[in-house]
């Protein structure tokens, strides 16, 4: 019996190298990793990556993944010199909205523990002397940002992995992924197969390709971004000699630059600047046009990742670039090319698990910037199980289906190309495609003049126009201040107007967007009780709210589970990675006992959801049906099949907004006339429809925890105040030896509700947040209160922070005072609910 698994590596650039040290490192051996082109040139993306490394992103995740990049090139070092150059990193605003943008980056950094600092425009010329200081309004500077050479790194790491066991081949292209039974079993080459547990796809901008050998569709874009070298510049020569002896391409003593409003960005190499540019057209790039270049003729002019240089496209960034630097004035381009990186969708990486052929993983769309901490992360995932930091925003089963075709991923991998360096709102909406997926309701909030944000391909309501008259109606104590401009943007005083009518009347919600599954089976019970830390095995029409918990006790999901008969459940999901792990699970169990076999299929688009919700809802549904909606009819958190205007239709007594009422769920082609059917009965009971802008006030008031942005799988249950949803004395689930290992460990960090002191100051969300004068935690959701008559935000904070202490959230460079307060602000006795 093999003491590890055999895993194979495709791809010995920057993510495949770090990776097979990182499995060395933790005692797996039998490693291969096999490339197309030789291991000292590979001839893929790392081979002319610039390598600069800015940490700060939205992104925690992301964050942790440069950190720990940055840390371990640093560490990573040939006769003293390290393959990272830590000269620093200097973002500059030439624009007011660019300076307020590099407030709010700041504040990413402060939250995700990055020093930085915001400089005039005279420390930024100290900093960078070629600036012409009189364009500049200021700049981000973060000292530990830098230079990888990712180049030189990948030689250390395969010298490193090879001292360790690990086997690597070059010149060898992959032409198969072998399957038995649903998982891998081998990799193709042309000197033979080479057997396999495990194969990770770490083939950058060639993903695809092989990921179609698996058959796995990896939703991913080559496209060439633009890099030119220039000729000497005389103000830098002889200031590099001496440093990164070893690495004369690495040679820079200036920080690592940024000109985002010009969509371009600037390193040293030695007396020359390169300089980086994503201000052309998208240039998408198909696979089988790339040249074919033999290993003997590789070189660093002629390699596959590396295209003709369209010089027209460049000359309008060579004009910029000699205006913020006027020393480029006396040089010329030396040297250009177009050169191959990967985008996606979203922007994010791609990492996971094929959801049909186990023990095939892809670590695709991984920049240098990344690249070893998405390695450490693989590396846990294989061995652990699970990763120490959290995937969520990460894992390749995360789109739908229809982001993962081929038109989609085309053309949204190139809008993030054009607007990578833009100054984007959280709630900035795809231009296009737009109108996907729409819920059959559509039609009639378009007549009632919603305003509609995208997510996951869903046209969602934000507001309805229609509902503006009713700001003239408006109790004082209900009305907002305004919000300073940022803020205010993707937003409508007429939520207020919304959350009033839900709080003192009856609204409509469309709640179609839910990813909905439906599992069943004789092993259906089991299955649920196994992954989900609530019990499941209740009387059917019981609903339950619960945790799935990964294996270290952190929350990885919270679903809702319907029994709605002996072997048939209607679970309430976050997405498509819970689709993934249920699906996964069921087809695991079922192989191993067919008695207890499982299908989940996921419903949503089958189906729709109307949220009833408000004090008048009994009212308006006593009209349209003879089913018993009473408290003794249909109890808190249950659920019953009734019909509605004789519509057939599944009720569920759950209220997300803390008010009465019910998810009402039917096929999609009764939804229409559901939704005619409630809106023509409320009418005397002055029923609306009512957006998420409204809504997310109102589950915040109410304290209800929105997964992937309140808690993650790197919290657990009790510091997220979910602790309830633990079933009570079940002992054996998913994650539930570590739980009670942890329950015995103090806690370090608690999930804190805010009310922000002034009483207008609207955050938005990854704020850094100030107790006794220091950055100890960070904004997760915030929202205006409109039944409170104050801006509400929830953060993390150190455990021995208590109810009345005073804490600062920092906004724009400003700090906002706020009061730790007992949670939840609404109806925390539940009467409202169960009334």
């Amino acid at each position: 019996m093999r003491a590890t698994p055999r895993v194979v590596i495709i791809g010995a650039g920057i993510v495949g190298a770090n990776l097979a040290d990182e499995l060395s490192t933790r005692g797996w051996t039998e490693v291969t990793v096999v490339e197309q082109g030789p291991l000292n040139l590979a001839g893929g993306s790392t081979s002319h990556a610039p390598g600069l490394v800015f940490q700060t992103n939205p992104s925690k995740t992301m964050a942790e993944f440069a950190t720990y990049t940055v840390n371990k090139l640093l560490a990573l070092s040939d006769e003293g010199v390290s393959c990272f150059n830590q000269v620093g990193g200097l973002e500059i605003a030439t624009t007011p909205e660019r300076l307020e943008d590099l407030k709010r980056k700041l504040g990413y950094a402060t939250s995700w523990g990055i020093e930085g600092r915001l400089i005039d425009p005279d420390e930024c010329s100290k900093h960078y002397p070629l600036l012409d200081q009189g364009m500049v309004l200021g700049g981000l500077y973060v000292p530990s940002d830098g230079l990888a050479s990712a180049a030189r790194a990948v030689q250390l790491l395969i010298r490193k992995a090879t001292a360790a066991g690990v086997t690597f081949i070059g010149s060898t292209p992959v032409t198969g992924v072998e399957q038995s039974g649903g998982r891998v079993t081998g990799v193709q080459t042309p000197d033979g197969v080479i057997p396999a547990d495990i194969v990770v796809s770490c083939a950058g901008f060639w993903g695809p390709k092989i990921g179609a050998m698996a058959g796995m569709a990896v939703p991913l874009l080559p496209l060439a971004h633009q890099y030119v070298k220039t000729t000497v510049v005389p103000e830098l020569t002889g200031t590099n000699l001496g440093t990164n002896a070893l690495d004369l391409a690495n040679g820079a003593r200036l920080p690592i630059l940024r000109h985002q409003d010009k969509d371009l960005y600037f390193r040293e190499h030695g007396d020359r600047i390169g300089i980086g540019s994503y201000a052309h057209r998208p240039m998408p790039v198909a696979l089988d046009t790339l040249p074919e270049v033999a290993a003997a003729q590789m070189s660093e002019h002629r390699m596959p990742s590396r295209l003709e240089f369209t010089e027209e496209d460049f000359l309008p960034c060579w004009e910029d670039s000699k205006q913020l630097l006027p020393a480029l004035r006396g040089a010329g381009i030396a040297d250009g090319f177009n050169g191959i990186f990967s985008f996606t969708p979203d922007g994010g990486p791609l990492i996971g698990e094929s959801p049909d052929v186990e023990g095939f993983y892809v670590a695709e769309a991984v920049w240098v910037t990344h690249s070893a901490g998405v390695a450490r992360a693989v590396a846990e995932l294989l061995i652990e199980g699970q990763s120490r930091t959290p995937l969520h925003e990460c894992e390749v089963s995360r789109f739908e289906k229809v982001q993962t075709s081929e038109s989609y991923v085309s053309e949204t991998s190139q809008q993030n190309f054009v607007e990578i360096y833009d100054v984007l709102h959280p709630l900035q909406p795809r231009q296009s495609p737009r109108d996907l997926r729409v819920s059959p309701f559509n039609c009639r909030q378009r007549e009632l003049g919603a305003f509609f944000l995208e997510a996951g391909g869903w046209e969602r309501p934000h507001w309805f126009e229609a509902n503006r008259a009713l700001l003239a109606e408006l109790p004082p104590e209900w009305q907002a201040p305004e919000r300073e401009p940022w803020a205010n943007m993707f937003h409508s005083p007429i939520s207020a107007a919304e959350a009033w009518k839900t709080r003192t009347g009856v609204a409509l919600y469309d709640m179609t967007a839910l990813k909905r599954l439906e599992v069943s089976g004789p092993g259906a019970l089991a299955l649920l009780q196994r992954l989900s830390a609530g019990q499941i095995d209740k009387k059917p029409g019981a609903v339950t709210y619960c945790l799935l918990l990964a294996g270290d006790g952190g929350v990885r999901s919270d679903i809702t589970i319907a029994r709605l008969d002996e072997t048939t459940f209607q679970v309430g999901a976050n997405g498509n990675i819970d689709v993934d792990y249920l699906t996964r699970e069921a087809r695991k169990q079922t192989s191993e006992n067919v008695s207890q076999w499982v299908q989940v299929r996921d419903i949503t688009g089958a189906t729709c959801c109307i949220g009833l919700w408000g004090p008048l809802a009994r009212e308006v549904v006593a009209k349209v049906s003879t089913d018993d909606f009473s408290n003794d009819g249909l109890k808190y958190f249950r659920t019953k099949q009734v019909r509605i205007g004789g519509i057939p239709v599944t009720a569920m007594r759950l209220s997300y907004v803390g008010e009465l009422g019910w998810e009402l769920y039917t096929s999609a082609d009764y939804g229409l006339k559901l939704w005619d059917v409630l809106f023509a009965a409320g009418q005397d009971q002055g029923i609306i429809a009512a957006g998420r802008g409204a809504f997310n006030s109102l589950r915040l008031e109410k304290g209800y925890r929105l997964w992937g942005t309140d808690m993650t799988p790197e919290h657990e249950p009790y510091q997220a105040g979910l602790g309830f949803s633990i079933g009570k004395n079940k002992e054996s689930f998913v994650g539930s030896e570590a739980l009670v290992a942890r329950r015995g460990q103090p806690a370090t960090k608690q999930l804190r509700c805010l009310t922000v002191d002034d009483g207008t100051s609207v955050v938005l969300g990854k704020e850094p947040v100030y107790f006794n004068g220091e950055p100890t935690g960070y904004v997760t959701s915030a929202a205006y209160g409109y039944t409170v008559g104050k801006p509400i935000a929830y953060a993390w904070l150190p455990a021995h922070t208590a109810e009345g202490d005073t804490v600062e959230i920092e906004y724009f460079g400003k700090r906002i005072a706020a009061t730790v307060t007992a949670e939840p602000l609404v109806d925390p006795g539940m009467e409202r609910l169960r009334g």
